[in-house]
């Protein structure tokens, strides 16, 4: 299928590993000019040098988007880089080991928030008026099923929460601009040096019993299959698709 981005500008932030790797590597294979974005150099710079090796165009900058200063620099390098901006993928966050309500800390609250929700929030504010002034372009928060049902982290389930509800907003507010935004929703995705790499290392008969329990497919995702939905959505093939959170998560939700 020709998902048609071919040319298209793109920031995903968070791409020097896991989820976010898989979406700028996706992307650039679609044709796309791609702009990663992470805290540190060195990684970046092993995915530019990979992706560029095959053809793609594909820029780097360092950038803590979890700050509103570091959120408007990486949008904005982009643009340097590219000219516009028309896919902008906001997939940085995690929850830093924040747990239940009445044990998470004001710091972790503070910190879980802004990487996994004002993360979002920034980058889209700088984005939003460039995508306007260029005739539209395509919004794309990372979520989680955790996001729409329990989990045991409270900060994280609220700031999952918070860019589900977010997601319905700006499509609506946005719609008349012909910028299209929605959310995806990943279940447990596994990737090496990854949450569930970690906790497998030190509990894997806990993490197998989770998998043969709460995963209709008995295995976790990968992030190249949640990857490929991001790539569906910010393309011509998903054109009257906006306001929708879309679960990828093999069943594990048990949310309507």
């Amino acid at each position: 299928m020709e998902l048609g981005i071919t040319g298209k500008t793109a920031l995903v932030t968070g791409s020097s590993r896991g989820i976010g790797r898989a979406i700028a590597t996706v992307l650039s294979r679609e044709g796309a000019k791609v702009c990663v974005c992470a805290r540190h150099l060195e990684p970046l710079e092993a995915i530019a040098k990979e992706l560029r090796s095959e053809g793609a165009q594909v820029a780097t900058v360092v950038a803590d988007v979890a700050t509103q200063a570091g959120a408007y620099s990486a949008v904005d390098s982009a643009v340097r880089a590219f000219g516009a901006l028309d896919i902008l993928v906001n997939n940085v966050g995690g929850s830093g080991g924040a747990g239940a309500f009445d044990v998470a800390s004001s710091e972790q609250w503070a910190d879980v928030l802004q990487r996994n929700l004002m993360s979002a929030v920034w980058c889209s504010q700088r984005a939003v008026p460039l995508m306007r002034a260029t005739g539209g372009g395509s919004i794309i928060h990372l979520s989680s099923i955790f996001g729409r049902e329990y989990a045991t982290s409270a900060p994280y389930s609220a700031a999952k929460a918070g860019l589900i509800a977010m997601t319905k907003e700006m499509a609506v507010d946005l719609a008349p601009h012909r910028i299209r935004v929605n959310a995806v929703a990943p279940g447990s995705i596994f990737f090496p040096g990854g949450s569930w790499d970690k906790r497998q290392q030190r509990d894997p008969e806990a993490v197998a019993r989770m998998v043969r329990e709460q995963i209709p497919w008995g295995r976790f995702g990968t992030p190249e299959e949640v990857a490929d939905v991001v790539a569906f959505l910010a393309s011509e093939r998903a054109k009257w698709v906006t306001g929708s959170t879309l679960p990828v998560d093999g069943g594990q939700g048990r949310a309507f």
